[in-house]
């Protein structure tokens, strides 16, 4: 099957800024677009149909919706050192979507931390390197709008590619 994620990828008027704050710190800024990841990569036994029926079901009802980005954080765990761009509005949503995911057909895949909706713009060898990346945008202050109408499934291809492999579109 290969790994697959499940992902939102806003659009945004202003996103040229993440873009270039992406290609000097985040390592996979030319392999997949902008994206907040709801369903960590994951390898099991379901067919792209089985997802797209798990996505028809669980998001039957959730309508399109605003979110809205502002401000930097950074974070460091037992996956890297990472810069994070923040969700001020829609996470909530963002959140139920995961968590209802998480708590029926991917629960097998939950590590059961902590999940905050946020976009990823750096992963760092370093966390002096985080540090020094963190410096030069944490004052930042724009913020980044978009309207979300679908979410994504991804395959991620041999060489770290995305390709998306469904995108389930939200019911107005």
């Amino acid at each position: 099957m290969g790994l697959r994620t499940i992902m939102i990828f806003p659009d945004f008027e202003n996103g040229e800024i993440i873009d270039k704050i992406r290609e000097k710190y985040d390592p996979l800024a030319k392999m997949v677009r902008p994206h907040i990841t709801i369903v960590f990569p994951f390898d099991i036994q379901l067919s792209d149909e089985e997802i797209e029926k798990i996505l028809d079901n669980r998001l039957n009802g959730i309508k399109p919706f605003e979110i809205e980005f502002q401000g930097f954080s950074k974070c460091e765990d037992k996956f890297g050192n990472y810069l994070f761009l923040e969700v001020v509005r829609g996470s909530d949503i963002i959140e139920d979507i995961h968590d209802t995911l998480y708590e029926n057909e991917f629960k097998k895949l939950d590590l059961e931390l902590p999940y905050t909706p946020h976009m990823t713009v750096g992963k760092l060898s370093s966390v002096d390197e985080l540090n020094n990346a963190y410096e030069e945008i944490k004052d930042i202050s724009c913020s980044f709008s978009s309207l979300i109408e679908k979410i994504s499934v991804e395959r991620i291809g041999e060489n770290e590619e995305s390709i998306i492999i469904i995108e389930k579109r939200l019911d107005w």
